[in-house]
């Protein structure tokens, strides 16, 4: 019988963006829709945003993550991808809860766009308003 190793599932999500992530021991290999981290995300500002979690867990470099992100835009990707893997990373020890709710990594920003409404040009814009 081949050896399995332990490999934890999370999902996370942000505005229109789902994240789901494989999370196992290794090298520190990310890998996004086939693709690698800095590959498809080309900011460094979102890659950033997402080593945030694995520097506060103090594990840069040993976890390979594989992660498949669909929906919304690529800001959306990285906030998702941030809140998976914080998810995912307190499955593998419940010890890192305190300091990620602390920085804010497990709550789900909720935030989305707003509909826009009928008889309006958008969400919140008005038609210019003529008394004569």
């Amino acid at each position: 019988m081949a050896n399995k190793t332990m490999e934890i599932l999370a999902t996370g999500r942000r505005k229109c963006a789902v994240a789901r992530i494989r999370l196992k021991s290794g090298t520190g290999e990310m890998s996004v829709n086939g693709k690698a981290l800095g590959e498809y995300f080309p900011s460094d500002a979102l890659c950033g945003y997402i080593f945030q979690v694995l520097k506060v867990a103090n594990l840069e470099g040993k976890v390979d993550v594989v992660a498949n992100l669909t929906g919304g835009g690529l800001a959306g990707q990285a906030g998702a991808l941030r809140h998976g893997l914080a998810r995912g990373l307190v499955k593998l020890d419940e010890s890192l809860r305190a300091a990620f709710k602390a920085a804010g990594m497990l709550t789900r920003d909720s935030r989305v766009k707003e509909r826009k409404k009928s008889g309006q040009p958008g969400a919140r814009r008005r038609f210019q308003f003529s008394k004569r």
